[in-house]
């Protein structure tokens, strides 16, 4: 039977009654599907992809589907920039790049309304960390909240087992950890740092269909499938809201507060700021201040509440505050069971830097302290720490 929506609901459909046992699959698309197994694809598991617009999402619906999965595709509506921020929400194109696709692998489409869910778990989350001089990392918690909380909540309600994303990461089993992610086999366009704090439960539910392949072979595998979206270009804006800057964003929701920008050796005023939710740690551009000395620029090395000041330092080794060996991190989230004791490990401190060396220590308040082998640059609060051994993501945390 086809599925048909009916009222903005996914009918059940009929399927055959063989299952496959998670241990099985050793990861989400293996090549050729299900060798290792030697099982015929699980195809009583109704899989809900989430269709950006992009060719990620795009491919990883084709997979799913010439894999003999039961597929259906949803649009996240989650802004529509109402308030006119300065900037291109292209979400109706987006819509219509994500029906097209559907349309032409001939699954059904529906459009969900998240705008509410999200305002209240991403961008106030967004603004009023960026209120309190933090430096918050939205798609962190877009992927937490949104794509592995509401919405594979809305796709379970309606029968589906599964959420499938365009992430360039690999999920895998194994009988000691259970449900493991794994850096995605493109290591230029890897994600898993992005999904640090999702838990055991959301990786269960997760598929993750793209994250063997690289970049252009998946380009290549949506121009033979004739995706009308082969060659769009990848998004780099804010999650889901598209191509605004983050300035232009919180100028319109995050009201000025000008206050002195110091040089932190000497404690001369050197200029004004329009606000410290405007900068983070480590920061060049944007200041404003000439160095008037050769071939030095300054470059954000923390903000002083009391005064509301930004200081700043010549971008140097030496510079106070801008290098660390050693973090506090809060609100940690494990994927498997976490450690009772100090261990080495490895992190990326922000997304596209290399995995680092490091020593985890657990405190009692459920929070840790990190003390890296190498001092790390411009590690900012309220930005993540993922935590890693070796290729395989176990968890992350936000520097207090």
């Amino acid at each position: 039977m086809v599925q048909k929506p009916v009222q903005g609901r996914f009918l059940p459909i009929e399927c055959d009654s063989r299952t496959t046992d998670p241990r099985d699959r050793n990861v989400d698309n293996p090549r050729p599907a299900f060798v290792v197994s030697g099982m015929s694809p699980p195809t009583s598991e109704r899989i809900l992809v989430a269709l950006s617009g992009g060719v990620d999402s795009a491919v990883a619906a084709l997979l799913l589907k010439q894999q003999g999965f039961h597929v259906a595709a949803a649009y996240m509506k989650n802004w529509i920039n109402e308030d006119g921020v300065i900037g291109d929400c292209p979400w109706e194109q987006d819509i219509a790049d994500a029906r097209a696709v559907a349309e032409h692998l001939g699954i059904e489409f529906e459009v969900v309304n998240l705008m509410r869910d999200y305002r209240s778990q991403v961008v106030d989350y967004l603004l009023t960390e960026y209120a309190q001089g933090l430096t918050p990392n939205p798609d962190v918690m877009c992927n937490r909240e949104i794509k592995f909380g509401v919405f594979r909540r809305w796709a379970r309600e309606r029968g589906f087992a599964a959420v499938a994303t365009g992430h360039y990461a690999q999920r895998r089993f194994s009988t000691e950890h259970g449900w493991e992610l794994w850096e995605g086999a493109d290591r230029n366009k890897d994600q898993s740092y992005f999904l640090a704090l999702i838990n055991q439960e959301q990786l269960q539910e997760a598929r993750f269909p793209i994250g063997h392949l690289e970049k252009p072979a998946l380009r290549e595998l949506a121009r033979q499938a004739g995706l009308p979206n082969a060659d769009k270009k990848d998004s780099q804006g804010i999650c889901f809201i598209g191509q605004v800057k983050m300035q232009d964003f919180l100028r319109a929701y995050v009201p000025d507060r000008p206050g002195p920008i110091v040089r932190v050796d000497d404690g001369r005023r050197l200029g004004t700021h329009a606000g410290l939710h405007y900068y983070t740690l480590g920061q060049r551009r944007g200041i404003r201040i000439p160095s008037n000395t050769d071939h030095k620029a300054y470059v954000v090395v923390g903000k002083r509440g009391e005064d509301n000041a930004l200081l700043v330092a010549f971008d140097e080794p030496r510079a106070p505050g801008l290098f660390t060996e050693s973090v506090r991190v809060r609100h940690l989230q494990w994927l498997g069971s976490p450690p009772t004791s100090s261990v080495a490990l490895e992190g990326r401190v922000r997304y596209r830097d290399p995995r680092v060396a490091l020593h985890f220590t657990p405190e009692s308040d459920g929070g840790g302290h990190v003390r890296f082998a190498e001092p790390q640059r411009g590690l900012a609060q309220g930005q993540i720490l993922a935590f890693y051994q070796g290729p395989r993501l176990i968890g992350g945390g936000i520097y207090a």
